[in-house]
């Protein structure tokens, strides 16, 4: 596997993708606590203190990128890197890679997910893998409607599956062809 170390940042017009800081421990771990991330977040870890954060992002996250294995990322704006939500890369392989993520409320609504989905494609291309995969519950229909505006695609029916958190839900898979992304935004 690839260190994506050397990858990162990478940077849109208002958004760039960074590896998740110690500094960000505070808006982290607030941004987990909003209800619509509780819900459909889906986090592995029950509570994330700013303690938790700043434990993670110099163990797990670091370590993570540097195998290529994890990707913890902050979606941070551009202009200031204030943080605006989390996206992570996770479940790599060979061609490919899961992506997951979530807003904090005062960053929702103003098509900062979709541009940190399109500079994880970038990313994606950038690091070899011939596609990204992501999962949605039925139940959240903004993460659907961000999915498909990146340019996702559903994969089969709906079904169930079991979250990182444990739960179970119903949810839909969806996928984005790299090859097929870059060649229709160029």
């Amino acid at each position: 596997m690839r260190d994506l170390r050397d990858l990162l940042p990478v940077e849109g017009e208002h958004v760039r993708l960074r590896a998740l800081a110690e500094k960000d421990a505070d808006a982290y771990a607030l941004g987990t606590k909003d209800p619509a991330v509780r819900e459909f977040g889906h986090l592995p870890e029950p509570d994330y203190t700013p303690e938790l954060v700043r434990e993670l992002a110099g163990t797990v996250v670091v370590d993570g990128l540097r195998k290529g294995e994890l990707a913890v990322l902050t979606i941070a704006d551009r202009a200031t890197d204030a943080f605006h939500g989390s996206l992570v890369i996770f479940d790599v392989t060979e061609h490919d890679a899961e992506v997951g993520f979530w807003l904090a409320p005062q960053a929702r609504g103003r098509g900062l997910a979709r541009e940190a989905l399109a500079l994880a494609a970038r990313l994606a291309a950038q690091a070899g893998w011939r596609s990204l995969r992501a999962v949605t519950s039925l139940a959240n229909t903004a993460s659907a409607r961000t999915l498909a505006g990146a340019g996702f695609t559903p994969i089969g029916d709906p079904g169930p599956m079991r979250a990182p958190s444990g739960a179970q839900l119903t949810a839909q898979r969806y996928e984005l062809r790299i090859a097929d992304h870059h060649a229709a935004r160029a």
